[in-house]
This record gives structure tokens, sequence and C-alpha cells, in this order.
């Protein structure tokens, strides 16, 4: 179970490393990246850096390697920035997560239009029955209604 301690100290790194890789980090390898989340050990010895690459496969292994050989630079800002007793270990790994959703966005997209143009466009007897149901619906919630003749005399009236 993670400390508040550990987590404020994941969210105020996960910023520091964004910042730096956004605006100091001049490796060429390293471009596209999206820092997804990090998550620290206990001790906060130890900080895997979860990040997000656009791109094919070369280039997300390219930024992952330009990300590692600049986990010395990013430990030291994290150092000047965040006041602790250890500076954690720096360790990136590719978020797949985002690349999955977008997967799964693509899949319901083929899917859902042809599903979609099917239920727009209903033949005219359905249509026709639908219409007469909403009609029916509407005629029955009015005839449902107590008309003000059908309502008991107001007995303090009577008095």
């Amino acid at each position: 179970m993670s400390s508040r301690r550990v987590l404020k100290a994941a969210n105020a790194i996960r910023q520091v490393v964004s910042t730096a890789i956004l605006t100091e980090l001049r490796d060429p390898r390293v471009k596209n990246v999206t820092v997804t989340g990090v998550e620290v050990s206990a001790d906060m010895r130890q900080a895997r850096v979860l990040v997000s690459v656009m791109g094919d496969e070369k280039s997300q292994n390219r930024s992952i390697e330009g990300l590692q050989n600049a986990a010395g630079f990013l430990q030291a800002r994290i150092g000047e920035r965040i006041e602790t007793r250890y500076i954690p270990k720096l360790e990136f790994k590719l978020d797949s997560g985002v690349k999955n959703s977008i997967a799964v966005a693509r899949i319901l997209d083929e899917v859902l239009p042809q599903e979609k143009a099917a239920h727009d466009e209903p033949p005219d007897d359905a249509q026709q029955d639908a219409k007469q149901t909403v009609e029916d619906g509407r005629q029955g919630q009015s005839a449902n209604r107590p008309s003000d003749a059908d309502q008991p005399p107001d007995l303090a009236a009577a008095d």
C-alpha cells in the first residue's frame, strides 16, 4: 500500500521529469515523449517513470534508450528541485496503456458505425410503429392524469 508521502513524491518527480524532458533535455533521440506516471518504491530509492512515446517501435526504443542515458541528468534536476534524503534512481518503462486505448478506439470506430447505420435507418414499418408507440404513450399519460371532476370534495370547504 502506498503512503501519502510516497504518492506526493511520485507526483513531484513526475512534474520535474516531464518539465525537464520538455524544456531542458537536448537529446535528439527523445522526441514525442509524454510522462504518464511514476511509481516510487516504499524506501524512495527507486522510481519507475512510465512514458508514452508516439511513433513506431524503433523510435520508441530509441527514446527509451535516450531517456536511460539522460537518467543522471534528470536525477540531478530532481535533487535540485525536491528536498529528499535520497534521490531516487530512475528507470524508464514504456507505458502501453495509451497505445492500447488508441487501438481499442480504432476497433470501436470500425465496429460501431456499421451498427449505428443499421439503427439510424429503420424500415418504414418500424418507423411508423415507433411513432405510433410514442403517440400512444403521450395519450396514455394524459388519460392517466386525474381531472378536477375526479377529485374528492374538499371536506374543509363543506363545513
